[in-house]
């Protein structure tokens, strides 16, 4: 146990936090599309008690909304991707607030779904640039 503790450490290092590859922003726009269904629902429906669920549904998919968006800025883009694509700071502040309270978490407004929906697919689309270097 104690030749454990005092044995020799081996330094590593990587990029990212597990091996390329784990990260996708399909996973945001899979819970914005869900968000964006939720909202149709609810707006579709006259039952107050389907409403309540509707909402409390969408408002914890909004959530995972922004954690995913929160994991790619933090964990997949590195300074080199904010050199090559300065708005990518601006248009992670705006989907992350899109997803939240004056966005999708906080309204029924199927607008912000699909204004959310855009801003995913641009982060996207400069993702996607990324793994092609």
């Amino acid at each position: 146990m104690l030749s454990r503790l005092f044995a020799p450490t081996i330094e590593v290092s990587a990029h990212c936090d597990l091996p390329c590859g784990v990260y996708d922003p399909a996973q945001a726009r899979i819970e914005a599309e869900s968000v964006k269904a939720i909202v149709q629902k609810a707006l579709d429906s006259d039952d107050p008690d389907f409403r309540t669920r509707a909402i409390l549904i969408k408002e914890q998919r909004s959530e995972l909304v922004k954690h995913h968006l929160w994991v790619l800025w933090t964990d997949y883009f590195k300074p080199p991707h904010f050199e090559k694509y300065p708005e990518l700071h601006t248009l992670v502040n705006e989907a992350t607030k899109l997803a939240g309270a004056t966005g999708t978490k906080g309204t029924l407004d199927i607008g912000k779904a699909d204004e959310l929906l855009a801003k995913i697919d641009e982060i996207a689309k400069i993702f996607w640039e990324t793994k092609q270097a």
